[in-house]
């Protein structure tokens, strides 16, 4: 069964880091293209960064300059470095495997098993 395994959520206060891993199980990264999205409370789902099977990198205008996203192929895992945390990048977490436009994203994540996260969730306090 192909799943990805998010971990590393938490509570952190404003200005602080976290590091979200999302691992692969029953198959591999190579050649993919990864996304994280978040959903915070009551509102839609964003895409957050992407990281290219080609190495390139997208990220959102509200977490540019404070994250980072990674990709380890040997370990089929990628991961999330979010520093200078604000209390607006409080949400559910996901990384998946599909890649959404502005155009075709719906209202909530559109979560899959195997092709998404569970989710974890990030709480940043001021």
């Amino acid at each position: 069964e192909r799943r990805l395994v998010e971990s590393g959520g938490g509570s952190v206060q404003a200005g602080g880091s976290l590091k979200l891993s999302c691992s692969a199980a029953g198959f591999t990264l190579d050649g993919s293209d990864m996304a994280w999205y978040r959903q915070p409370q009551g509102n839609a789902c964003e895409l957050v960064a992407i990281i290219n099977s080609d190495g390139t990198e997208y990220y959102s205008d509200s977490v540019k300059g404070r994250f980072a996203v990674s990709l380890d192929i040997a370990e089929s895992t990628v991961y999330l470095q979010m520093n200078n945390l604000k209390s607006e990048d409080t949400a559910v977490y996901y990384c998946s495997r599909t890649i959404l436009t502005l155009e075709t994203m719906p209202p909530s994540c559109p979560v899959r098993l195997g092709h998404w996260g569970q989710g974890t969730q990030v709480t940043v306090s001021s």
